[in-house]
């Protein structure tokens, strides 16, 4: 894990990582070559909203080569720090560079052909046909008076054929589900072919299959040597990733490797605890056996709970994460043979109701 620990035991802002470490640890396995190209560098970045710091001196990397996923807590700001870095929003004080050069002083078309955003709640006319609505994924290449030719047509179904909405090709936008919509949105980031892709909580209204999907789409393409950074809330698929960013308050207070004890500990401890992490017995990259969880500043260690069966959704997952049960609230009836965990000691059972 990159964080460390700062004096008196907080934790100390992590260093940005430099291309050849990024290049060591995630190789593109792909092609055989390695990410050594850093896509954006962001350096203390800090924004005030509302009077609240939301997002508190963060400074990172973002190689091609390698997916990340950045994770945290409700209001940890990693939203807003997404945001930042696609140069949505100026920060109070920091810096972003996209391949080496201010993020302000690309001109518009020229950043979006290097950077496509996903956002939260995708805008688009609900009155265009969904292949209308991925061609415009093609626009920073064509330009406003440019016409599509048959190279962008072949880009354009071949992004819908990723995503699994070409059968919705002819249907208007505002006639889809949910789930409907947000397949074609990522159509549409896919359409770009920009090295780096930021999406802000892609897997929103996709049921699991298709998150899946979604998944081994993004890995596809960082492998190929894209840049790849996701706000994820499912951290079993967030833990898929090559990386994790992992944010408490504004401030990043891990970055590694999802297999990375240091770092789990951490996102266990961000979560207040109320989950385990165990590899996925379907996975061979996790192993088959997972030592506890220990958490140094806490002084406890977290038992996994029972790994539940695997799903679909979950068969490709390195790790699963399992609901933990909260110590003084226990379910009614208590299950005699779970063990529930303090958390200021180890596994103990329920008292006796006699």
């Amino acid at each position: 894990m990159r964080a460390g620990h700062a004096r008196g035991g907080s934790p100390a802002r992590p260093a940005p990582a430099s291309a050849e470490a990024a290049a060591d640890r995630y190789p593109d396995a792909a092609t055989g070559t390695t990410a050594t190209a850093v896509r954006l560098q962001a350096r203390g970045l800090t924004l005030d909203l509302g009077g609240r710091r939301v997002v508190d001196d963060v400074s990172l990397t973002l190689c091609g080569g390698e997916s990340v996923a950045i994770v945290g807590p409700n209001g940890a700001g990693k939203s807003t720090l997404l945001g930042l870095l696609a140069g949505l929003q100026r920060p109070g004080a920091g810096t972003v560079a996209l391949d080496g050069r201010p993020l302000p002083d690309w001109p518009a078309r020229e950043r979006a052909v290097r950077l496509a955003w996903l956002a939260q709640q995708g805008e688009a006319s609900g009155e265009l046909a969904a292949r209308d609505v991925v061609m415009l994924g093609r626009l920073p290449r064509l330009g406003l008076l440019g016409s599509p030719g048959p190279a962008d047509d072949a880009v354009v179904a071949a992004a819908m054929a990723e995503t699994e909405c070409t059968a919705l090709a002819q249907r208007r936008l505002s006639a889809l589900s949910g789930g409907e919509r947000q397949r074609v949105l990522l159509a549409r980031l896919l359409a770009v072919q920009a090295p780096l892709l930021l999406l802000d909580e892609p897997t929103t209204h996709l049921d699991p299959p298709h998150q899946l999907a979604l998944m081994r789409s993004l890995l596809g393409r960082a492998r190929a040597g894209a840049a790849v950074a996701a706000v994820l809330h499912d951290l079993t698929l967030a833990l898929m990733c090559d990386r994790l960013l992992v944010l408490e308050a504004g401030r990043l207070v891990a970055d590694g490797a999802p297999a990375d004890p240091a770092v789990q500990a951490r996102l266990v401890s961000v979560f207040r605890h109320a989950f385990a992490i165990v590899p996925n017995p379907q996975s061979e990259v996790a192993g088959a056996s997972f030592a506890a969880t220990t958490s140094a500043a806490a002084g406890s260690v977290t038992t996994p709970a029972p790994t539940p069966a695997p799903t679909p959704a979950t068969t490709a997952c390195r790790w699963l994460v399992v609901p933990q049960l909260a110590w003084g609230v226990p379910p009614s009836p208590w299950p005699p043979s779970s063990p529930c965990v303090p958390a200021d000691g180890p596994p103990m059972r329920p008292p006796s109701a006699g």
